[in-house]
């Protein structure tokens, strides 16, 4: 019997749709008893991260520990949570609640590490809440790999994209593309999606690049550490 996963979601919307999505898919299962039971809080209340972590937001803390201590008080045995910047406040959440949580962000390292030992430069794309906050950076140096972000004219593309998935509304994808293009240019041959936005925007445009998606890796995280089986790689 697998283990019951909570999902701390609503950052946004979309993005937890598609790691349920994901994980589902992801799953090797002949049947619907041969899934995951998973329970998800989709809070659509939780203060914007980025806009706390550059300093013109409300702290979304007590939003998150809440989201996880409901889905505790639910039956969640782990959590994952589909937001890169939340992972800011991972420590923050981990001390209120007894059960495990995966922490995405570190998943990818080992990912990384796993496929390629020798990989010590990484480009990162994500909310500039998240790049200025160094979320990835402090779990990267762990794993020796210096993380490598846009210029500031190119993490605007970045950024407009980012909200654009959010607002659902069109965004120039070729601008997004020369930010992926900047990191390549200074030697990034990995290049990490590094909001879950941005895992969305992948899956619905093929993107041209080759890129790391840390919200597939902690799907599959999830699905091995509940006791099942993930398909392919």
């Amino acid at each position: 019997m697998s283990l019951i996963l909570g999902i701390v979601g609503g950052m946004g919307p979309l993005a937890t749709v598609k790691l349920i999505e994901k994980i589902v898919m992801l799953t090797e299962a002949k049947c619907d008893q041969e899934h995951l039971h998973i329970i998800a809080d989709i809070n659509t209340s939780i203060p914007d991260r980025t806009a706390y972590l550059i300093g013109t937001g409300k702290d979304p803390r007590e939003f998150l520990i809440h989201s996880a201590k409901l889905l505790c008080a639910m039956g969640a045995e782990y959590l994952v949570m589909p937001c890169n910047a939340a992972h800011y406040f991972y420590c923050d959440i981990v001390k209120e609640i007894n059960i495990p949580f995966l922490h995405m962000i570190e998943e990818t390292a080992k990912k990384i590490k796993e496929c390629n030992p020798k990989s010590t430069r990484i480009g990162l794309l994500a909310a500039e809440g998240t790049c200025r906050a160094g979320v990835y950076d402090k779990i990267f140096q762990k794993y020796g790999i210096q993380v490598i972000k846009p210029t500031m004219e190119k993490q605007k593309y970045v950024t407009d994209v980012i909200y654009g998935v959010k607002e659902n509304r069109k965004t120039d994808i070729k601008l997004f593309l020369r930010a992926a293009g900047e990191l390549k240019e200074k030697g990034c041959e990995t290049i990490i999606l590094g909001c879950t936005e941005l895992s969305v925007l992948n899956d619905q445009h093929r993107l041209q690049f080759s890129f790391i998606d840390p919200m597939e890796i902690v799907a599959r995280s999830a699905i091995c550490f509940g006791g099942l089986q993930c398909r392919g790689n």
